[in-house]
């Protein structure tokens, strides 16, 4: 931002983004920085990409980013990414939380041969992890103004195909979870949004997946593709902005028409 440019909408502001090393996680906090907010990349493994992340917004934008190993289904290295926001960017509550990280089986079993590690491993990460960072962040984001909890579901919560129970399960769990805390945060101007994307070109979209069923599922989009990180973060971004304050315990599914 020029030194004499237009106010960016989340300048000033905290977010912190979980699973941002890769995928629709990271395309949200690149989008969210380009809008002025310094974040918090929250990562649970890849420590290079989320390295790499930081440096490209601390390099590109006004915003700053460091990245933070977590385990969201962990309830004291949820608390260390709020913390940490807090310390790194001047001591002040973060205004924003977005809870991106998922896992998905690439097995994708029917129900009848989901193993009960498959279940749990599936929930630990989609529906726990999802609580623990919505709970921390109700408990501790900025209020009065700028409050912003975004959470990601899927389209397959709608669509409900064979082969994804315990995932559209643990995504169903987040959407209810997610209209009620809108209801619960009543007097603190702390919206609570989900947003859910259709199928995304991404390492957990792609894994277990031949050419043949990517192919089928990009062409059962009206647009006739899949969706890219990049459709989606546009969104979130808006839910985070000031302007978006009328939009309150909503499910958004963002999926070209899918469903």
């Amino acid at each position: 931002m020029a030194a004499n440019g237009p106010v960016l909408p989340l300048a000033g502001r905290v977010a912190i983004v979980t699973g941002a090393s890769r995928g629709i996680g990271r395309a949200i906090a690149l989008h969210l920085a380009s809008l002025g907010a310094s974040v918090v990349l929250g990562y649970a493994s890849n420590a290079a990409q989320a390295d790499l992340l930081a440096a490209q917004i601390n390099s590109s934008h006004e915003a700053r980013a460091v990245a933070v190993r977590a385990d969201v289904s962990d309830p004291a290295d949820v608390k260390s990414l709020f913390d940490r926001a807090e310390s790194a960017f001047g001591g002040t509550a973060p205004h924003i939380l977005v809870a991106c990280a998922g896992v998905l089986d690439p097995k994708y079993p029917p129900l009848v041969n989901t193993t009960l590690e498959d279940w749990d491993a599936a929930f630990n990460v989609n529906a726990r992890g999802a609580f623990l960072c919505c709970r921390e962040a109700a408990a501790r984001l900025m209020r009065g103004g700028g409050g912003r909890i975004v959470t990601v579901s899927s389209s397959l919560v709608a669509a409900l195909p064979p082969g994804y129970a315990a995932y559209s399960a643990s995504k169903a769990a987040v959407e209810a979870m997610t209209k009620v805390l809108a209801k619960e945060l009543r007097g603190t101007r702390v919206t609570a949004n989900c947003v859910a994307p259709g199928a995304t070109a991404t390492e957990l979209f792609f894994a277990g997946k031949s050419e043949e069923a990517v192919k089928r599922i990009a062409e059962a989009s009206p647009m006739g593709r899949l969706g890219q990180p990049e459709d989606v973060a546009p969104l979130v971004g808006f839910l985070c902005t000031d302007a978006a304050e009328w939009v309150n315990g909503q499910v958004v599914r963002v999926n070209g028409g899918f469903i």
